[in-house]
């Protein structure tokens, strides 16, 4: 997709053809394009090899000798599932995860009838919920050093069903509990215990043949092979896609780090927004709920342009994020993010790009953010027109742009910095 800036038109190629559009949401998600390690040997290997986000539902997985890559959230799922039908499975760890037991429990027939006779109680109930996720964020992002009563339960956790005081001390981590993401299983230990599975404490280095070579020097054969190396996440491959403004991609644009405006306008891209942007990923509570502020500021965002548009005589309307706006968000977003476990913690993570920047996760409440993107500041935008039978788009002053929205009219024109509310925001 290609920004028209004359027309002030998404320009998009399709596999169904070509299409225009006035706004453009990319609801893509960022984790939806498997990351694939490079290892030598690889291609060469005469097994099935598959990344957990692509599984070969073809192949038979019963009396194989399974190799799965990788201790993440995927690994922690598919081991449990497949350890009984395979005749050995290896799982090879880089670094061990913290995992804590699944709570899940069947709700009660008497706890229904309560909550359906009384809805309030069910409201009540999930608000509970939602508090206590509210209150933890505290320890994630300002007093890490607390977390340690939490780690105690994982290792309780692990005791339970990891005897071997070896295979144990290849589980804890050495990292603080958090700086990675928390894993939530009562089925991982208990897999990994079993006779005829094997745990590698070492990444993968190469593939000679059917044989795969850890970087300990582990030597495992396999007839199949199954990634568990999770997304590409600060790479996003859809941002090589996106061409904006001044004819940069937002890959380039994004290369010294992914940012944009509360998480989903970035400069040099009108009318183009995300959901689950840039620091909107959550390490303790529901992204539902990211995903529906997210929704309410593209609902108001919507809103703005179709009063602004409104006097245009056919032509159409754009909004820009300021440079000035986007950098002073992200500023203050990082230098939230100093004190918190993901950067203190003593872990390398998927949150964390190129740069060791973490541009995943938001590092605040998920209330916070809500309150952050209820409305759209026009302060933080430039406004751009095209109006019916003129040639190219011009910008409008923000105390102009703002008269037909009903927005405050104190913006100054042309001003290249965002509102003072906006700092705070966050």
């Amino acid at each position: 997709m290609r920004w028209d800036a004359e027309e002030l038109r998404w320009e998009i190629d399709t596999s169904a053809g070509a299409f225009t559009a006035d706004v453009v949401v990319s609801a893509t998600g960022p984790l939806s394009d498997p990351k694939m390690p490079e290892i030598p040997g690889l291609a060469e290997f005469p097994g099935r090899v598959f990344h957990s986000a692509r599984w070969d539902h073809d192949y038979d997985l019963s009396g194989k000798r399974v190799a799965v890559i990788g201790t993440g959230a995927s690994a922690i799922q598919i081991v449990p599932a497949i350890a009984p039908k395979t005749a050995r499975l290896t799982l090879f760890q880089r670094t061990p995860p913290w995992v804590m037991p699944r709570t899940d429990r069947a709700i009660s027939s008497l706890e229904r009838r309560l909550h359906r006779r009384l809805p309030f109680t069910q409201a009540a109930r999930r608000g509970l919920l939602w508090g206590i996720r509210e209150l933890q964020v505290s320890a994630f992002t300002k007093r890490p050093n607390q977390l340690g009563l939490i780690e105690s339960l994982a290792k309780a956790n692990m005791a339970r069903s990891i005897k071997d005081p070896a295979l144990r001390a290849k589980l804890t981590p050495s990292y603080r509990i958090g700086c990675k993401r928390i894993l939530l299983s009562s089925e991982y230990y208990p897999a990994l215990a079993r006779p005829d599975v094997d745990l590698v404490a070492s990444g993968l280095k190469e593939v000679r043949g059917s044989v795969l070579v850890a970087a300990d020097g582990t030597e495992t054969e396999a007839d199949a092979i199954i990634f568990g190396t999770g997304f590409r996440v600060t790479d996003m491959p859809i941002a090589d896609r996106v061409i904006g403004a001044d004819g940069q991609t937002l890959a380039d644009s994004w290369k010294g780090g992914m940012q944009s405006l509360r998480g989903a306008t970035a400069a040099g891209f009108p009318n183009w927004m995300t959901i689950i942007g840039p620091n909107t990923g959550l390490g303790n509570s529901s992204m539902i709920l990211m995903i529906e502020s997210q929704l309410n500021y593209m609902a108001d965002y919507l809103r703005q342009l179709s009063l602004l548009g409104g006097g245009s005589r056919g032509g159409r309307t754009a909004l820009a994020a300021r440079p000035s706006a986007v950098n002073q968000w992200n500023r203050h977003v990082q230098a939230r993010m100093e004190r918190t476990v993901w950067n203190t913690g003593g872990c390398t993570s998927w949150y964390l790009d190129a740069q060791g920047r973490n541009t995943t996760v938001w590092p605040g409440t998920t209330g916070e953010f809500r309150r952050a993107t209820l409305t759209v500041d026009l302060a933080e935008y430039e406004v751009l027109r095209v109006r019916g039978g003129e040639s190219g788009a011009r910008r409008v002053p923000a105390a102009v742009a703002a008269a037909p929205a009903g927005a405050a009219s104190t913006a100054a024109s042309g001003a290249a910095e965002p509102a003072a509310a906006a700092e705070g925001a966050a």
